[in-house]
């Protein structure tokens, strides 16, 4: 099974974003925005982060079980309790949803994977909680767009 480990940043909140996978204990995938837009890569947000990150994982686990551990309880509620609802009702709810270009896609990935999402406490030291944050604080300040192989950075 796949272990993954997911973070997101952006600073300020909101501002330049990157986020950041983490794949069997070792640093995999970062990026951002991909959207092409300078706007929307330098005023991003850690929600959207956090989500961009997961959705990174979910599509590197290609149909593979895995775990994604992520300290986005946020985006764990979004994909197991609140997605459902929204779908069946016609992805609308009261005072609307936010990051819905992100939710769509990320909660039909979601489904459609064999992918175990596990909560844990961010910033009190587990070893690849912090290694994801500090992967994804690496790609806002390198201004990655889109996503990256941590690999592929090495070889530029």
């Amino acid at each position: 099974m796949i272990s993954y480990f997911t973070d997101g940043s952006a600073s300020p909140n909101p501002g330049p974003g990157g986020f950041a996978v983490i794949k069997d204990g070792v640093p995999y995938l970062i990026g951002s925005e991909s959207s092409g837009s300078e706007v929307a890569r330098i005023r991003t947000t850690n929600i959207r982060m956090e989500g961009l990150a997961i959705w990174a994982a979910l599509t590197d686990a290609d149909g593979e079980e895995c775990e994604i551990t992520t300290d986005s309880e946020f985006w764990i509620n979004v994909l197991t309790k609140w997605a459902p609802t929204w779908k069946t009702n016609g992805w609308h709810k009261k005072g609307g949803i936010k990051n819905l270009d992100i939710v769509q896609p990320l909660f039909e990935a979601f489904q459609n994977s064999r992918a175990s999402l596990i909560w844990t406490r961010g910033h009190i030291g587990t070893e690849l909680n912090e290694l994801a944050d500090e992967w994804a604080n690496e790609a806002r300040k390198q201004k990655i767009t889109g996503t990256k192989r941590v690999i592929e950075l090495a070889d530029m």
